[in-house]
């Protein structure tokens, strides 16, 4: 199993480029979830899923999404990992293509259609889809989304979930040394710690050893 991402002319697509693809699975998810039907073309008011994703609403906003949108259309994915019961070799972008379909007089958009990827589109009606808390959004790092991310997809409701932070740093893709690895951590910690802005889980250090329980 492998999986090689290649950049766009606009760079590879990030983190929070991806909340535009979150905001959109949401979207198919919740009709899903009412009996209505889904399709890989998606209308969406532009200022909704920029309020949704704690995005700015100024016009920079606007042309940030548009930044956004161009990334997540030019990055490239091969992939052989399996999806809905069978293995093959696929070539794909995480969108197939976006469309501003209404625009006002100073250049804001008001209309977007974004069509998902098969590949994405597959994952969403075989429910290979974790569901985020709303507050994973206001979450800035990267490190703070992955370890999110990761305590959502291991943890889960379980009690409690361990992990060594070398493998931690392998599943959140550090490139940090071991020892700037730890004090990043363990800053989120202790920042967490005082203020629980992570949702739904808490983290704590011994050792090299990080444990997740939910809140």
């Amino acid at each position: 199993t492998f999986i090689k991402i290649s950049p766009s002319p606009k760079g590879l697509a990030t983190v929070h480029d991806r909340d535009v693809l979150i905001y959109c699975i949401s979207q198919c998810i919740a009709a899903l979830n009412e009996g209505r039907s889904v399709q890989r073309k998606l209308r969406i008011k532009a200022h909704d899923m920029l309020v949704a994703t704690n995005r700015q609403t100024s016009g920079r906003g606007y042309e940030l999404l548009k930044d956004t949108l161009r990334r997540l259309q030019g990055t490239q994915i091969e992939t052989n990992i399996q999806q809905g019961g069978s293995e093959r070799f696929s070539v794909f972008g995480l969108i197939d293509r976006a469309d501003v379909v209404r625009e006002t007089r100073d250049g804001r958009m008001q209309e977007i259609e974004i069509t998902l990827s098969d590949w994405v589109f597959d994952a969403i009606e075989n429910n290979h889809v974790l569901t985020l808390n709303r507050k994973y959004f206001q979450l800035r790092k990267p490190i703070e989304r992955r370890l999110y991310e990761l305590a959502r997809k291991h943890c889960g409701k379980q009690p409690k979930w361990d992990i060594y932070l070398a493998n931690l740093a392998r599943k959140t893709g550090s490139t940090s040394s071991p020892k700037e690895f730890r004090r990043m951590i363990s800053k989120v910690i202790k920042d967490n710690a005082a203020e629980q802005y992570i949702p739904d889980y808490t983290f704590t250090l011994n050792g090299d050893l990080l444990t997740i329980r939910p809140i």
